[in-house]
């Protein structure tokens, strides 16, 4: 006879094996580490054929094969996604069985998994074929999955993080000058080329391909005084389009070097003056 808390400790075990091994494998834990490569393959898998099945001749002979295998890996994500929202609660953030789980279901990575499996519900349970169509570009969301298994990946995070105000400020700025630079190409051009400068939010595809020096060359001013400021516009394209990336360059490099330091500099435990592997 089982007692009723001997089986709710029962339960609370069963569910914490199961939030080690979906969640990022620890060092020894060999069942994670499998579920964690298995899962990933998966992911790819699945990157893979939604690439190809774009390709006619592909989607008409392998059609049948390519439904069961989006079936078979829609089965396995959505049962990821709800082993995930049961054991949840086992994050101290997300302890409230309740309102922990809700919560839960609204972060980013709660949102790219589910967002990964909703086009297929969505296509059998009849929806516009032109709406699935489209929504079916979201599966390509399952290759965000792997956010969650690379730790380095968090450096990014970090970077624009901490990177925040100075790359505000660089995008404030671009989009000042682009707003300027297409208003006084709008007035200059308008007049000779009334349809390909027929506004200022037209003008702002010349301005775009032009500060960032694409230069598709479908648009373009003719007249001396535009074609004068258009230089100019170009020139400061090339130093203003480059500040973030050297922003988020700077920001890499800070958090490389933070690394390194700390990995030169190895720490003890406190109680037993053991040396502590991160």
């Amino acid at each position: 006879m089982i007692l009723y808390g001997d089986k709710m400790s029962y339960i609370s075990l069963v569910r914490r094996r199961i939030f080690e091994i979906i969640e990022p494998a620890e060092k020894n834990d060999k069942t994670s580490y499998i579920f964690d490569m298995a899962i990933l393959s998966l992911i790819f898998l699945n990157v893979f054929t939604a690439v190809i099945s774009t390709v006619s001749t592909i989607e008409s002979r392998y059609d049948h094969f390519l439904y069961i295998f989006e079936v078979f890996s829609v089965t396995i994500f959505t049962g990821e996604y709800l082993a995930r929202i049961w054991t949840c609660i086992e994050y101290d953030k997300f302890s409230k069985p309740f309102y922990g789980r809700l919560s839960y279901i609204f972060t980013p990575m709660a949102l790219v998994d589910i967002l990964a499996i909703l086009p297929f519900y969505f296509s059998v349970l009849g929806f516009d074929l032109r709406m699935v169509r489209v929504l079916r570009l979201f599966r390509l969301f399952r290759v965000a999955k792997v956010g969650r298994y690379f730790k380095a990946l968090d450096m990014i995070k970090i970077v624009f993080k901490s990177r925040m105000e100075e790359l505000t400020i660089s995008i404030v700025m671009i989009v000042m000058i682009l707003i300027l630079a297409s208003s006084i190409m709008y007035y200059l051009e308008n007049p000779v080329q009334p349809e390909a400068f027929s506004s200022i939010p037209a003008s702002m595809w010349w301005a775009i391909a032009t500060l960032t020096t694409v230069g598709y060359g479908d648009v373009y001013p003719i007249t001396s005084m535009g074609r004068f400021m258009g230089a100019i516009i170009a020139v400061a394209g090339v130093g203003l389009f480059a500040l973030p990336a050297g922003i988020i360059a700077s920001g890499f490099m800070e958090q490389i070097e933070k690394k390194d330091q700390s990995s030169s500099h190895p720490k003890y435990c406190c109680h037993c003056g053991k040396k502590i592997d991160f």
